[in-house]
């Protein structure tokens, strides 16, 4: 069903794409999420592909009102794949609110996601999820808390030897050892002495005197074990600490990232892909952002010669490409570089769609490969509208037209049909975008892509 109410910020993000294009910024890519709002990233390499786990902003809302978790992946760090919902709310029975940031990481051959939610009598706890495939969907690994600790920001880390360990915390900062089944632990809750020496001096608040606040998240970099967290409040700001353990002790080191943009908080992350380091973070930047409208983004680093984590600033640009798109392959639509207008949703024939379609409404898939020249483009499409057209640009939204095709109305949202038609001049490797075109109101879905040669 097609209710007008679920276009959300369509408008925003269509004036927000329009401004961009205006000031010669279309190749923005950051937040690399724009259909919805997402925070708290947590990455994942799983068969050389980066997953990263968010949570999910409602539109409109005026504080923490979170009720599901999101998954969004890619190969090239540039086109983003839309997975959707892998857990909610619904999948703890004794739980009712706050599906806050959380952490996957896999094992014994399945995944397990480690959440914060508020049990039904209303104090928060760590829940953990499992999966036998990356995603999902999760169900309740224990039809109870795992640690009932009334704290916030679970990050689990297992070490070379094999031992896995659960941090979480705010105000504190707290950790206890896992064991091999990951859903049991073993020798109680360890909670770590937050000292000026080794997370900083917070000046002006007796209760908080080190820079730690919350949304740990700990990683390894040789012999080094690195623990970067959101300080300071509010608004937060990124330091690190590292320590010759996943326990310590941990010396202050500095800040990664200063307060900025639009958001009072931020969540770190850090994880290597394809011999890259990358980190990522969220802000507000997006139409309508703010501390409770928050986006996901994430820029590539290079740790400097001594171990330590340079500081970064916030871009719109995000990371280089790694690799190319292939058109030749067919492409899931709720895979883009960048959108504006549209929404993915839950599609009828199986994984997600792109839907909620107006007219200018666009995707940008970035750097595809055309090689020697594609001949036509296939779509999978539906449409209880009169339909529209998908013009097929080259560069930016407004550049080389290269192929249109038409789509008509298939009587219903759900009835999908195949469409064809023919292109030109679409050759070597750059920037595509999916325009879309028509009257007033919903156009069309689109569920899947391809070019052929």
């Amino acid at each position: 069903m097609k209710l007008s109410t679920l276009k959300g910020l369509s408008p925003l993000l269509l004036a927000f794409a329009t401004l961009l294009d205006k000031a010669n910024l279309a190749r923005a890519d950051n937040p690399f999420v724009q259909t919805l709002f997402t925070a708290d990233p947590a990455p994942i390499v799983h068969n050389d592909r980066i997953y990263v786990f968010t949570t999910h902003d409602e539109d409109g809302a005026t504080t923490y009102n979170m009720k599901d978790w999101r998954l969004y992946s890619s190969s090239d760090m540039a086109n983003w794949q839309d997975h959707g919902v892998m857990m909610s709310l619904a999948t703890f029975s004794w739980a009712n609110a706050n599906a806050w940031a959380g952490q996957v990481i896999a094992r014994n051959g399945k995944f397990y996601f480690y959440v914060p939610v508020r049990r039904n009598t209303g104090s928060m706890a760590i829940g953990v999820g499992v999966s036998d495939n990356i995603t999902g969907p999760y169900r309740d690994a224990l039809g109870r808390p795992l640690v009932d600790n009334n704290e916030i920001d679970p990050s689990v880390f297992i070490d070379d030897d094999g031992q896995a360990y659960l941090y979480w915390g705010n105000p504190g900062l707290a950790y206890v050892r896992l064991n091999q089944d990951m859903i049991s632990y073993s020798g109680g809750i360890n909670k770590v002495t937050l000292t000026t020496q080794g997370f900083g001096t917070r000046n002006g608040n007796a209760q908080r005197p080190t820079m730690y606040e919350e949304g740990p998240w700990l990683s390894k970099r040789g012999s080094t074990y690195y623990m970067t967290y959101a300080a300071n409040c509010c608004s937060e700001d990124i330091r690190y600490s590292t320590g010759p353990s996943a326990t310590g002790p941990w010396t202050y080191r500095g800040l990664v990232m200063a307060t900025e943009g639009r958001s009072f908080t931020n969540h770190p992350a850090i994880i290597d892909y394809k011999g890259n380091s990358y980190f990522f973070y969220h802000n507000g930047a997006l139409p309508g952002g703010n501390g409770y409208q928050r986006s996901v983004a994430v820029e590539r680093f290079q740790y400097n010669s001594d171990g330590s984590i340079p500081t970064m600033r916030m871009t719109t640009a995000g990371p280089p490409q790694i690799g190319t798109l292939n058109p030749y392959v067919r492409q899931e639509a709720e895979t883009m570089a960048f959108s504006s207008g549209l929404k993915t949703e839950v599609c009828s024939e199986g994984g997600m769609s792109v839907g909620f379609i107006e007219n200018n409404d666009y995707i940008k898939l970035k750097g595809v490969a055309f090689n020697n020249g594609a001949r036509s483009f296939t779509a999978r499409v539906s449409s209880a509208t009169s339909g529209g057209r998908i013009e097929l640009r080259l560069g930016n939204v407004n550049g080389n037209l290269v192929g249109t095709c038409n789509v008509s109305g298939t009587g219903s949202w759900t009835n999908w049909t195949t469409i064809n038609c023919s292109v030109n001049n679409a050759s070597g490797t750059q920037d595509l975008f999916l325009k879309f075109v028509g009257g007033s109101g919903y156009l069309f879905n689109i569920n899947w892509w391809q070019f052929s040669q």
